[in-house]
């Protein structure tokens, strides 16, 4: 059965990878011939994985934070440009011209109350039926995962920083 409906995937959970299978996930469709928007809330580096842009002109990459708050608490700031990301990608995702669009660490962004559930629902229900959506990212709350038609959830069972080992260029970021 072939279907012009667009899902929702959401890539959660405490292991390493949502990030990395969401972009997987755009190269599948930029070679496909699709149009591609990922959203990056709350990260403000360029890893690696963004220079796809430079191989696929079919490809918009956008930051929509001002980088990982992991030791320290988000700020005012922090929210405001949460709200001004999901503004922007809640057009992008009503006007039906781009097929595939990735929320990514728009989790985070939730966990953090810089955006409310209700902002994240409406910019939902409100985009092309035909938008294929994937949102990354952990602490997924449930009401998303409800909503969602594909979760996989990424565990982490063993990982080299556990030994110490810091990312690696080229393979980590």
């Amino acid at each position: 059965m072939t279907t012009n409906k667009g899902y929702i995937h959401v890539y959660t959970g405490n292991g390493k990878g949502k990030t990395t299978a969401a972009f997987g996930l755009a190269i599948r469709a930029l070679c496909a011939g699709k149009t591609v928007y990922i959203g990056q809330f709350v990260k403000d580096m360029k890893y690696n994985e963004t220079k796809i842009d430079q191989f696929f002109p079919q490809v918009t990459i956008e930051q929509l934070g001002k980088g990982c708050f992991i030791n320290e608490n988000p700020t005012e700031k922090d929210q405001i440009e949460a709200q001004k990301g999901l503004t922007h990608c809640a057009s992008i995702m009503h006007n039906g011209n781009t097929q595939v669009i990735i929320l990514d660490e728009l989790t985070i962004a939730l966990y953090y109350h810089l955006l409310t559930p209700e902002e994240v629902r409406q910019a939902l229900e409100q985009r092309d039926p035909s938008t294929e959506i994937i949102i990354t990212g952990r602490y997924a709350p449930a009401w998303l995962i409800e909503q969602a038609d594909l979760v996989t959830e990424m565990r982490e069972i063993k990982h080299y920083y556990q030994q110490g080992v810091l990312s690696r260029e080229g393979i980590d970021k």
